[in-house]
């Protein structure tokens, strides 16, 4: 793709990733102190980060391809295990925010709730196994010098 270079772009996307996983924790502790504008900032807040790393994740694998784990033996079984159920786990995290926020919009919270219940821990794992994917990545390349 002409020479652009993206390599930039995983730090980025932790970046992202832990920025989302900061506002979903701050929203949830929101919503229990009953601060809904707050718990309502922090959720949009939440979903843009994420959105943000979605396109970046894209934009870069679409440039420069996949990267592949470096390290061998328990680690590397470690890490695909982590990859796999962050990879499954992901595709939730669009429709379940979109259909979350659909639920609070027309303020069925009933119903926001029953999917907030299961999406939360989700979502946050989500975004944390990314921080942990991208340090797992980068630990195991040989050093460019």
């Amino acid at each position: 793709m002409g020479g652009v270079d993206l390599r930039f772009l995983p730090a980025v996307n932790a970046s992202f990733n832990a920025l989302a996983a900061a506002f979903l924790t701050a929203g949830w502790v929101a919503i229990r102190r009953k601060a809904r504008r707050v718990h309502q900032y922090l959720m949009v807040s939440a979903f843009a980060s994420s959105g943000l790393f979605l396109v970046c994740y894209l934009a870069y694998h679409f440039v420069h391809g996949d990267t592949r784990y470096a390290g061998t033996g328990v680690m590397r079984t470690v890490y695909l295990t982590i990859l796999a159920s962050h990879v499954l786990l992901s595709l939730f995290v669009v429709p379940g925010a979109l259909l979350a926020f659909y639920f609070a919009w027309r303020k069925a919270f009933e119903k926001h709730r029953k999917v907030t219940r299961w999406l939360a821990p989700i979502w946050l794992y989500v975004s944390v196994t990314g921080v942990v994917i991208f340090f797992m990545l980068r630990g195991s390349l040989p050093a460019v010098h």
